[in-house]
């Protein structure tokens, strides 16, 4: 029986940190770098602030198209008129006929502007020297640094983060397994959903060696795969993973065929495959679970804990991930005085001395707080153990009896005596 994905809610810790590229609604804004000196680059003051690089999903996983794209959010059109006349008069002519058959009347009236400039996601990438991206749709789901400057397409899903750890998270089986259960799929290529895939996530409670453990893969893991693609021009970011796919699945390196050995030496996969096993180990570890934990037992933990999470929440502790920049916009004025005494550390401040969690009246909610006690603890508990753990203590005990017994019966808990339970680890 697998786990159900869909009784997670988003995450406050999350919060403003994920979003689409931007979605042009205008070809005329991708210029050639020739074209981008014609207009104006490098001759007309503060141009090199609005064309900057671009990246699609096909220039990531492939290789880059080296172009470059117009963006003129936060500039009128008066200002672009008379600031930047060639690219001005090139928009008019080549962007402003198509936005003028548009239905909405925002492309219309502001037809020099991206049809989404995503104006959540750019707070989060100021100040920022990279940022993390993965394709939305694509056959193996990477994620990889992006330089601040490069303007993510619609088809990519970017983080506001330059954290290693944040990538080498993402990057780790554990999230991959969720999010290859949490989002769609077009035709037989997963899709990656922001609202779906990072929003309820529930990141690890890492210490601050763990955090730098894998920190550092993730940094080796990002420079190796860029390095042998800058020596290699007929390496892609495909290619190496379809071969690291063959090698996972039991393919002996002699047995390659020359196309793909050329890929393999060349692409130094095996060095690959040891980042990528070295980060899995790491980050199940910072869970607190085996590293050959099987992918149903990783989604019960994984959603138990997005349950522990939304309750902690609910009583005003969120473990941001990255408080600098979350908490002076989506914080509470407790939170905000919190920053200031803790630096920043909000996800380090330790719970309440002596405080419990109610036990919630609702049946569905009361089985999410069961299941997210069994998932945190160590050892096999007992129903009176676990009232223990509720501010209600015994008066608790019927319900989770029932509860306990409830998802035995259907194969969620595993008990040896009728007395202790743990979650079911799947075969």
């Amino acid at each position: 029986m697998g786990t159900d994905v869909t009784t997670t809610i988003p995450l406050r810790a999350n919060d403003g940190l994920c979003s689409p590229g931007v979605k042009l609604h205008g070809a005329g804004f991708i210029v050639t770098p020739a074209q981008a000196e014609h207009l104006g680059l490098g001759t007309r003051p503060g141009l090199d602030h609005h064309i900057r690089e671009y990246r699609n999903g096909r220039d990531l996983t492939s290789r880059p198209r080296n172009v470059m794209v117009i963006d003129l959010f936060g500039l009128t059109a008066d200002d672009v008129r008379t600031r930047f006349p060639e690219v001005y008069q090139h928009l008019l002519q080549t962007v402003k006929p198509e936005r003028d058959t548009n239905n909405r009347d925002t492309y219309r009236d502001n037809w020099w502007i991206f049809g989404e400039p995503r104006r959540d996601l750019r707070p989060a990438l100021i100040d920022q020297r990279r940022y993390i991206a993965t394709v939305e749709t694509a056959k193996h789901r990477i994620f990889q640094f992006i330089p601040a400057e490069i303007i993510p397409d619609n088809m990519l899903v970017a983080v506001g983060s330059d954290d290693a750890f944040t990538l080498g998270i993402l990057s780790s089986r554990v999230h991959v397994t969720w999010a290859l259960t949490s989002g769609a799929t077009l035709e037989d290529r997963p899709r990656y959903s922001k609202s779906r895939c990072f929003d309820p996530f529930p990141f690890p409670a890492a210490d601050d060696l763990q955090k730098h453990r894998i920190r550092t893969i993730a940094e080796h893991l990002d420079a190796h795969r860029k390095r042998v693609l800058a020596d290699h021009p007929h390496l892609t970011l495909t290619g190496l993973y379809n071969i690291l796919e063959k090698l996972r699945s039991g393919t002996n390196p002699a047995d390659l065929a020359p196309p793909d050995r050329r890929i393999f030496d060349d692409g130094l996969v095996l060095i690959l495959k040891e980042h990528h096993d070295r980060l899995d180990a790491e980050v199940a570890a910072a869970y607190g679970l085996p590293a050959d934990l099987p992918d149903q037992d990783i989604l019960s933990h994984l959603v138990a804990l997005n349950h522990a999470r939304a309750a902690e929440e609910a009583k005003g502790q969120i473990r941001w991930l990255r408080p600098d920049y979350q908490i002076p916009r989506f914080g509470t004025p407790t939170d905000k005085s919190q920053l200031a005494l803790t630096g920043g550390n909000m996800h380090d401040l330790p719970a309440a001395a002596g405080s419990k969690p109610s036990f919630p009246t609702e049946g569905v909610a009361q089985t999410a707080a069961i299941m997210a006690a069994l998932a945190f603890a160590t050892t096999p508990l007992t129903p009176d153990a676990l009232a223990a753990s509720f501010k209600q203590g015994r008066k608790t005990l019927p319900r989770i009896q029932s509860t306990l017994a409830a998802l035995a019966r259907l194969g969620h808990l595993a008990t040896i005596d009728g007395r202790t339970f743990t979650l079911r680890r799947a075969a």
